[in-house]
């Protein structure tokens, strides 16, 4: 389908699918502001609220050629921002103003931590019965483990996740990306969105407990099944566990990464590496034997592979139908037309005056189209615009800063 039929019927007039939904973004480091981003990047209007003084997500690096962290860029686009001391009486009281016109607070505290600030689901509920209030935190907000801190790194070793990453003959490697964090960012953002339409049915608001731990192995296909039948589960590092040939294979100038799931693309490759008697063999027909001899037909295509130029073995794969993609760094990916053209960099303007390419959102809508709106503000940008709305005024607004309980 070409882009512009896809996005015929765009419609211009709204931020997107979620335009008119207000969701109170009470969070730090990564994965609930991740749950807030998607909810945001869907054209909810997301109202950050930070501490006085908040540089926000500083961790580097920064942005080449900008003075903006890499991650408050990605994770803090599209929101709104605002400063205010939830451990102040009349901060708290203004939150609370504030949660009574949202439909969502999302908060990524330790269990019990905003509670006891007065900013809790049941301090929420009170001004706002039908709030849908999303807590995201290391290990939920009940069990043996939820009073304790969390952070993706820990998610992924207690999970399993860990054990099974990695080389085959290397130590468990934890994953190059906040993998648990942004799966509990997205299951965080989906739960939110199930509950905003429960309370669209019924008028019940409700609390909406995940965790890191939790979305972490709800998303290791199956694993912990395996695990709780006393399964013991080999680590395979490129190799899949349920196909072969599939691995990394390298070339004269790089690697590429090939998958044979289907016995019809088994035929074609015999055929491609010049042992098509192996097509029909006994031990080597079916996928499931050809499970049973891994490692010898992943050496049959890696030996294939290693004197060929990656460009060569990639146009020899897709004639053939056979899945196969070149191995990128994110460099290389940053410049690939496909990449583009599915606007997953957005050229934007920071608030230091820079430009640069943010990612973009995943996830297109043909009517209600999403995009990086603008950038990641200063945590304090819209303090007196949002507060405002409440109908503070300019001699209130002074007050609460004279009292420390706003920035």
């Amino acid at each position: 389908m070409d882009k512009k039929e896809f996005y015929a019927e765009a419609r211009s007039d709204l931020s997107g699918p979620l335009d008119g939904v207000r969701v109170i973004d009470i969070t730090t480091a990564w994965a609930g502001p991740m749950a807030g981003c998607l909810l945001a990047d869907f054209g909810a209007d997301v109202i950050r609220v930070a501490e006085p003084g908040s540089p926000g997500l500083a961790w580097p690096p920064l942005i080449p050629d900008t003075t903006r962290p890499f991650g408050e860029e990605t994770v803090n686009r599209n929101k709104r921002g605002i400063s205010i001391d939830m451990r102040h009486p009349d901060g708290i009281s203004v939150l609370l103003d504030l949660v009574a016109t949202a439909d969502i607070v999302v908060e990524n505290f330790k269990p019990g931590t905003l509670a006891g600030w007065g900013v809790g689901y049941q301090d929420c509920r009170a001004v706002k019965a039908d709030i849908v209030y999303l807590s995201v935190s290391g290990y939920g907000q009940f069990g043996p483990r939820s009073p304790q801190p969390g952070y993706d790194p820990a998610a992924l070793a207690f999970s399993g996740w860990m054990d099974l990453n990695g080389s085959v003959d290397g130590p468990p490697t934890k994953a190059p990306t906040f993998l648990a964090d942004d799966l509990a960012g997205m299951h965080g953002a989906m739960a939110a969105l199930a509950a905003l339409r429960h309370r669209d049915h019924t008028g019940e608001g409700q609390h909406v407990d995940v965790s890191l731990l939790d979305s972490i192995i709800a998303q290791s296909n199956g694993f912990l099944t395996l695990g709780a039948k006393g399964m013991s589960l080999p680590r395979y590092g490129s190799q899949v566990s349920v196909c072969a040939p599939t691995n990394s294979y390298p070339c004269t100038d790089g690697h590429v990464f090939i998958a044979l799931i289907l016995d019809s693309h088994w035929r074609r490759l015999t055929e491609i590496m010049g042992c098509p008697e192996l097509a029909e063999a006994p031990g080597y027909a079916t996928n499931n034997e050809r499970l049973e001899r891994r490692d010898e037909v992943d050496q049959l295509l890696a030996d294939w592979c290693r004197p060929r130029s990656s460009a060569e073995v990639l146009a020899t794969m897709e004639q053939a139908g056979i899945v196969a993609s070149p191995v990128n760094d994110f460099a290389t990916a940053a410049r690939d037309p496909h990449v583009l053209e599915r606007d997953m960099l957005q050229e934007t303007t920071l608030r230091d005056g820079s430009t640069a390419p943010i990612v973009g959102p995943a996830a297109k809508f043909s009517r209600t189209p999403t995009r990086v709106r603008f950038a990641s503000p200063d945590p304090n940008a819209h303090t007196d615009e949002v507060l405002g709305a409440l109908g503070l005024d300019a001699q209130r607004l002074a007050e609460l800063r004279a009292a420390g309980a706003i920035d």
